[in-house]
């Protein structure tokens, strides 16, 4: 509307700081993140039991193993597109009861065959959290604390994981495997029941469309009760350059044409080594004469040192961003590298081993979901997050099937082969930095929303 007056929403975000609505998102996002890890890994957990109660070899896990991942593959596009054009809100309802409900089927799957497709089903779900969730918290924070406030809440996302491994521990010799299904189907639907009435919606996507416009004054006169705005008032992204609607095409554009694609292999790449060590390293202790219970342990090692490492470095993510993802990339290389010697040298070298893997590997998953969906504007970032996550996740496919075939190898070694798609990743990565550096340099105004 011409003459309307402008409110700059960034500004009135910067000016009210953190408030108990930003709590409140970040306890639902951290529910949200915890159950979407649970059902992200739970499969890993399921796996050497099958070998047993089903008869089926290792190798032939590999499907199942990556099944979600192919999943996730199309459903982060897909969520990523409905965030963007239906809401962050009604998307990350719909996935948790999609995979909710897939998952408790799963429990009742008779065979590899059945299995694998509901793994695959439940995948479109699990696929739309990550996206939504940083797009909500990021474009509902204060600028100071856009990538530490995202981070968070998906830096939950590994513990998640990690509880399934303790789960597994704890019942799964009285309960039996199918009930790790059963918790991984039923938590994500009473959340989105219950997320129907109580879960917030991002600010700035109410921004974006007019017909949020009554709830968007009721949120900010809650943030910030002294808040008057005029009644023709237009709200405005100030620090934004929109893009004209949400067609992919428009991720390459403002700079991007390079570095967008780039941000596609690096997900690929560490999705490839973290979903070779979330989902094999279970069944390799196993095979190199762990005890179960150990093994289940490492897995949860792995997960807990994620979210860990994402919490202790959120600041230095937020300040950094890529260059500090590159340098996360090479320390991995070594680190990642060790887990097969420890599994043979001691359950605490092993554990400790696993644990600050973790932290890298998974911390570095944490701070791309994040650092890259922040290159995008409101209009673009749930697909832009999507489109990073489901390319990405060839490598999360991938990961789990070289596993399969290189299974017959020493523990000591695959760990050692499983280290190269770091290494990769950090020459990735600092490109992806020199680029976005200079793209910025030279775009001084698209720097104002990082």
């Amino acid at each position: 509307m011409p003459g309307a007056p402008e409110v700059p929403v960034s500004t009135l975000l910067d000016e009210c700081g953190l408030s108990p609505f930003h709590i409140k998102l970040i306890v639902w996002s951290v529910l949200i993140a915890l159950i979407d890890g649970y059902d992200l890994a739970v499969t890993a957990y399921v796996a050497p039991h099958l070998v047993t109660d089903w008869g089926v070899p290792r190798g032939s896990l590999g499907p199942v193993l990556s099944a979600s991942g192919f999943g996730v593959l199309f459903g982060s596009q897909i969520f990523g597109w409905v965030g963007d054009r239906y809401g962050r809100k009604t998307a990350l309802i719909l996935s948790n009861l999609l995979f909710g409900v897939l998952t408790y089927a799963a429990a009742y799957s008779t065979d590899l065959t059945q299995l694998s497709w509901l793994r695959f089903f439940a995948g479109l779900g699990i696929g739309g959290v990550i996206p939504n969730l940083v797009a909500i918290n990021a474009e509902s924070a204060p600028r100071h604390l856009r990538a530490t406030l995202a981070i968070i809440a998906v830096g939950l996302v590994p513990l998640g994981g990690a509880m399934a491994g303790f789960v597994g521990a704890a019942l799964v010799p009285q309960q039996g495997w199918q009930i790790l299904f059963e918790i991984g189907g039923i938590a994500p639907v009473i959340l989105a029941l219950a997320g129907i009435v109580s879960l917030p919606e991002s600010i700035k996507y109410m921004t974006l469309h007019e017909s949020q416009r009554a709830k968007m004054l009721a949120l900010l006169t809650a943030i910030r009760p002294d808040f008057k705005a005029p009644a023709n008032a237009q709200f405005v992204i100030e620090d934004e350059r929109q893009a004209p609607s949400s067609n992919p095409i428009y991720l390459f554009g403002n700079g991007l044409a390079l570095i967008t694609p780039l941000t596609w292999l690096m997900f690929a790449l560490n999705l490839m080594g973290y979903f070779f060590l979330i989902s094999w390293t279970p069944t390799l202790m196993g095979a190199a004469h762990v005890p179960p219970a150990t093994a289940a342990l490492a897995g949860a090692a792995l997960q807990v040192g994620g979210t860990v490492g994402a919490l202790v470095l959120c600041w230095w993510l937020q300040r950094h961003r890529f260059l500090a993802i590159a340098i996360m990339f090479a320390i991995a290389v070594p680190i990642v590298a060790s887990i097969g010697y420890a599994g043979l040298s001691s359950t605490a070298a092993l554990l400790t081993a696993t644990f600050f893997a973790g932290a890298i590997v998974l911390g570095i998953q944490s701070g791309i979901n994040v650092v890259g969906a922040l290159i995008y504007p409101t209009m673009l970032r749930a697909n832009g997050s999507g489109w990073q996550l489901g390319i990405g996740r060839l490598g999360a496919i991938v990961g789990p099937l070289l596993g399969a075939l290189f299974v017959g190898l020493p523990v000591e070694q695959l760990y050692v082969w499983s280290a190269l798609p770091f290494a990769a990743g950090a020459v990735v990565t600092f490109l992806i930095y020199a680029l976005n550096k200079a793209r910025l340099a030279a775009h001084p105004e698209l720097a104002k929303a990082h």
